[in-house]
């Protein structure tokens, strides 16, 4: 059963690290960047913040880059959690670069190959024949005619 205060927490400090990254870092290796989900663990010893880089294809050296200006910037994020939160233990923070955009994608490629898959099948099949007869069983009325 999910804790409610874990969960607030989680909420809190998805919102802090947010505006900290939005109006307090100002390190030019790093993008544009969405928080898109916090996971603390059971203790609140532990915080794990996906995030998201937006705008445009996103490259190697623009994620390396982000990664390390998220490392370098975690210090100052986790005591300002720990002071706004009002936390007698802040957790340590680990940044974890978020996959979803890159598997939805992947997904709708696949399913796009399935249905391509499918329509191909479907036509073969409607063109295809009989081997023999249509009906290859006898019926009452071939008996009675015969």
């Amino acid at each position: 059963m999910p804790n409610p205060r874990i969960d607030k927490l989680q909420e809190q400090i998805g919102q802090i690290v947010a505006e900290m990254l939005e109006r307090r870092i100002k390190d030019p290796r790093l993008g544009f960047i969405t928080i898109t989900d916090v996971r603390l663990t059971g203790d609140a010893r532990e915080a794990s913040i996906f995030y998201t880089e937006l705008g445009g294809a996103v490259d190697a050296p623009s994620e390396i880059a982000t990664a390390a200006a998220l490392e370098s910037a975690k210090g100052l994020l986790r005591s300002t959690v720990g002071k706004k939160l009002g936390l007698k233990f802040a957790p340590t923070i680990t940044f974890v670069r978020d996959a979803t955009t890159e598997t939805a994608k992947d997904m709708e490629d696949l399913l796009a190959r399935v249905a391509a898959a499918d329509a191909a099948l479907a036509q073969a099949r409607d063109e295809s024949k009989y081997a023999g007869e249509p009906d290859p069983y006898r019926h009452d009325e071939d008996d009675e005619s015969a």
